[in-house]
């Protein structure tokens, strides 16, 4: 079950934290949030999954910054949160989506419990121009069926900012082949994924 605008409304202090809060940026069932001056870009364009990868910020003047297409921006919103006993989702706007901009990667999944700050994950398929505090995205709740235990990871709860990925974090020996180096999966599929969605810089 979505719970409804009103439902969220009447949740906030209780399940729900969003700060700051604007009864203007409630919909029908889900909340605007605006986006923040601050961006992160990766500094090298062939990013590894197993190492930290550096990034440098970017911040939005008041007029404006272009986004160029085919290029990762990790953004984060202006409003902190706070979930208990709901399952939190991120979606982009209906506006935002008909110009070709992306404010999630495959990532819009919260868990229960979560707390801090969303990054976002900014692609464009055009170069467009984007401006700090817009309302850039949605959050909405689902309810919760069955027991179940809160997010706790130590990678991005409580976060204060912008956050790269932790990815390698996840590796260890578990994952590794004997002699050190990541052990190959097998596909049935003559097409890698990469091939089907190869994005060209």
């Amino acid at each position: 079950m979505i719970l409804s605008g009103l439902e969220i409304q009447n949740r906030l202090g209780d399940q729900i934290l969003i700060d700051p809060y604007n009864s203007k940026q409630l919909n029908p069932n889900s909340y605007n949030l605006k986006l923040h001056n601050e961006l992160l870009v990766y500094d090298n364009r062939v990013l590894d999954m197993r190492v930290p990868n550096s990034a440098h910020p970017i911040t939005i003047p008041d007029e404006g910054l272009e986004l160029e297409a085919n290029r990762l921006y990790l953004g984060r919103t202006v409003e902190y949160t706070e979930t208990q006993g709901l399952v939190p989702m991120l979606e982009g706007r209906s506006s935002i989506g008909r110009l070709g901009l992306f404010v999630h990667i495959t990532a819009g999944f919260g868990d229960v419990g979560f707390k801090g700050y969303w990054t976002l994950e900014i692609f464009c398929v055009q170069p467009i121009r984007v401006y700090p505090g817009v309302e850039i995205c949605q959050i909405f709740y689902h309810s919760i069926e069955g027991a179940y235990e809160e997010y706790r990871s130590g990678k991005y709860q409580n976060n204060q900012g912008i956050q790269t990925s932790l990815l390698y974090k996840d590796f260890s020996s578990q994952v590794l082949g004997v002699s050190g180096t990541q052990t190959p999966s097998r596909s049935t599929s003559p097409y890698s994924w990469t091939s089907r969605y190869f994005i060209p810089w």
